[in-house]
């Protein structure tokens, strides 16, 4: 039989107790409880929102899946980037938190009822949690600054490959490939990942902010991404962005620049065109034609600008309501992250790049997701940039540059060091 269940213990205090307060189980509690019992945790704070949500899942590894939004209970979904899901035979690749335990903390610290699978690890876990205040004082210390790890070939390498793919542009072999490297860090403790979390969500406000542990591989996954790649709402609307081109949102002087007199390239234009032209091609794949398309504008996400538009459909409307499936089985890997045609650069990514990209630049975020007690879900995927891999001490960054014919390697490497400074200037603070 199950214990008292969280729910009890958490909506028990009033807000206004601050001593009671204190003692409700935070995000950090139910992260350290799931780390403590070895099973997987997804901690996520959606754009422009205040709410931060968790889940737990009671699964030792976590089973591979479909990414059918229209068939998967409440949960969270994350893909590597090698994972083309673009027909029945495609092995299933996507890992799924299934959400055995649901949380939702508000701004003000109040923790929202808890829904919880009843089980033997459900009271495990309870129990657990009931010790995490006794803990807290014991806890290590909320940021420990990072040492690089220098690569002196790096910088040589990325450019070499730059100039090779802008080669292959040249002879018309492609028409945009996106070209990755990482950057490797070393804590003098293993950092603390929700104090992490909190920073970024303070830093962007406009980020679709995650952590995701995955005790099977021994990672916690850190993202604050801008980039939306299927949404479906409550209401049943979709949304997609094309997001691409590249500049620093502040001046020389360190004032904010005015996204409405951003100058951009033909190079970066031309790139974030590409992408929008990829989901008009998907759409045309389907047969649908009864889409908003709002821009480009320029879109500030952090200390960087992007081109972006966004595609909107009414899937009540044009009687289609596995649109968000159908649609993320498309377009990922997007032109974004991979190129166009998307075989030929993925081919050429394969061939370049030293390091596995593994969960970066696939898709994450939670689906069918009830939120603010409303009785319908939303599901919301995002491509997965902007990412660290923690193992332990060590951390993984990853960024890269989306090359086109136009594209000048040196300033290639110099943007992929600008979207590394979006983790880097949070975790070195």
């Amino acid at each position: 039989m199950q214990s008292d269940p969280v729910s009890t213990i958490v909506s028990a205090t009033r807000p206004t107790e601050p001593q009671q307060r204190a003692s409700q189980p935070s995000p950090t509690d139910f992260w350290e409880t799931a780390r403590t019992l070895g099973i997987p945790a997804a901690l996520w704070r959606l754009p422009n929102q205040q709410d931060k949500h968790l889940i737990v899942s009671f699964d030792d590894i976590l089973p591979r899946v479909s990414a059918d939004l229209e068939e998967l209970p409440a949960g969270f979904l994350i893909s590597p980037f090698d994972n083309l899901n673009t027909d029945t035979e495609t092995p299933a690749r996507t890992l799924f938190l299934r959400a055995d335990i649901q949380a939702a903390f508000s701004d003000n610290g109040q923790t929202q009822p808890v829904v919880i699978t009843p089980g033997e690890t459900a009271d495990r876990f309870q129990e657990l949690l009931a010790e995490q205040p006794k803990r807290r004082v014991a806890r290590q210390p909320l940021s420990v600054k990072p040492t690089p790890i220098v690569d002196p070939e790096a910088e040589a390498q990325y450019i070499a490959n730059v100039a090779e793919a802008v080669e292959a542009m040249q002879r018309a072999e492609f028409r945009k490939v996106v070209l990755s490297r990482t950057k490797q860090l070393e804590f003098s403790d293993a950092p603390n990942a929700v104090a992490l979390f909190d920073k970024l969500c303070q830093k962007y406000p406009t980020a679709f902010v995650s952590a995701v542990s995955i005790p099977e591989k021994g990672q916690i996954w850190i993202s604050a991404t801008p980039e939306r790649l299927v949404s479906v709402n409550a209401d049943g609307i979709f949304q997609t962005n094309s997001l691409a081109g590249t500049q620093l949102a502040f001046e020389p002087d360190g004032t904010p620049k005015r996204p409405s007199e951003a100058m951009w390239s033909q190079k970066e234009i031309e790139e974030q065109a590409l992408v929008s032209r990829y989901i008009i091609e998907c759409f045309k794949k389907i047969r649908l034609r009864e889409y908003l398309e709002e821009g480009p504008k320029t879109i500030i996400a952090g200390n960087l600008m992007h081109l972006g538009t966004t595609f909107t459909v009414d899937t009540q409307a044009v009687r289609y309501p596995q649109l968000g499936t159908v649609m993320l089985r498309l377009l990922h890997p997007t032109s974004a992250v991979c190129g166009t045609p998307r075989d030929v650069a993925f081919n050429f990514i394969r061939q370049h790049e030293t390091h596995d990209r593994e969960l970066y630049s696939g898709f994450l975020g939670p689906v069918n997701i009830n939120s603010d007690n409303a009785v319908l879900s939303s599901s919301d995927l995002f491509v997965h940039i902007r990412c660290m891999k923690l193992e332990g001490r060590m951390a993984t960054l990853y960024a890269g540059a989306g090359l086109t014919e136009y594209s000048v390697p040196e300033r290639e490497w110099q943007e992929t060091e600008m979207k590394c400074q979006t983790l880097l200037s949070v975790i070195s603070e």
